[in-house]
């Protein structure tokens, strides 16, 4: 199949979407941990560490996502280890959540956000999976 950049224009640009979406989260986390510590019950250099942490594994978590951006033709894969990496977080996001004592508001508060964002992303990128699955695989 010749590679036609229209035909993967909007898989692309839900791709991108979500990996924006990572980036900025992962950069506020970087730069601005004080702003998160308390959400999740931390305090303190500990605290902004662990939500630096976090930020630092939203970056990693990302590298699929880029690739399947830049070219999502020949880094299809990239888009099928986003969907299993989105699933993931999604259910362990889930049972964490569903883990928690009563009284812990915030904390829950927090979590639900990563919830709905990831499941956002998920839903963008089984979207997007759709769409290219359809233009490269089409029914005869």
């Amino acid at each position: 199949m010749n590679y036609n950049a229209a035909m993967f224009r909007l898989p692309r640009f839900l791709i991108g979407l979500v990996a924006v979406w990572n980036l900025q989260a992962a950069i506020v986390f970087i730069l601005f941990p004080q702003s998160f510590v308390s959400g999740y019950e931390l305090s303190g250099v500990a605290g902004e560490a662990a939500v630096r942490g976090v930020g630092v594994l939203f970056l990693m978590w990302n590298v699929p996502y880029v690739f399947a951006v830049i070219d999502l033709e020949r880094y299809s894969l990239g888009l099928v280890f986003a969907l299993w990496m989105q699933s993931v977080g999604l259910v362990g996001e889930s049972l964490i959540y569903f883990s928690l004592p009563a009284g812990h508001v915030v904390l829950q508060s927090s979590i639900l956000r990563f919830i709905a964002f990831d499941f956002t992303g998920l839903v963008l990128l089984f979207i997007a999976y759709l769409i290219f699955r359809e233009r490269v695989f089409p029914k005869s």
